[in-house]
């Protein structure tokens, strides 16, 4: 997996899964470039990673973790047009986390990483210069870093459809090879 910017953005779906995964440390150490999260992903979109008093909550532990690590970056808006696009977004596509993402990522060349169908589409049309992944790709890239026994892999791509409730859309290049690996 190449990566062409000097930083990626992952929306909040891909964090999601990888969290589900168990393996966000993991995967996140395998990336050759920076990884980062918006603010807004994390205050509005990550509610499922919060913790609750008295609860231990593996997915929070994780994200905190590689926040902890530098492994995961959390940047917010470092100027106007950077907010005023993140506003224009949101009329358009109706989601915080993804116009936040792509903000960002526009304005400073960055990455990004999602599994939104609509979000995809849209990014295309707006700086089809910049790269798009997305979590089979990632997972992919992962597992072939790190030299995953099939048993693993498969493991991991079951919790991820189990716990974040995800399979690559039937059309997604890397469909034959999910499938391949959950058997």
């Amino acid at each position: 997996m190449q990566i062409a910017h000097s930083h990626i953005l992952l929306d909040a779906c891909c964090v999601l899964n990888f969290c589900a995964s168990g393996k966000l440390l993991a995967i996140l150490q395998t990336i050759p470039v920076q990884v980062a999260v918006t603010q807004v992903v994390q205050e509005r979109e990550l509610n499922s990673l919060r913790r609750i008093e008295g609860e231990e909550n593996e997915g929070a532990s994780q994200f905190e973790e590689a926040t902890a690590q530098g492994l995961l970056k959390v940047v917010d808006f470092k100027s106007e047009e950077e907010a005023e696009t993140f506003v224009n977004y949101v009329f358009e596509l109706g989601d915080d986390g993804e116009s936040a993402t792509f903000a960002i990522a526009i304005h400073r060349g960055w990455a990004i990483a999602t599994d939104d169908k609509k979000a995809i589409a849209f990014f295309q049309r707006q700086a089809p210069h910049l790269q798009i992944l997305s979590t089979p790709e990632i997972i992919k890239h992962w597992s072939e870093e790190s030299g995953l026994d099939w048993s693993v892999l498969c493991d991991t791509l079951n919790a991820i459809r189990v716990k974040g409730c995800y399979v690559p859309p039937k059309n997604h290049p890397l469909r034959g090879w999910w499938e391949a690996a959950m058997k």
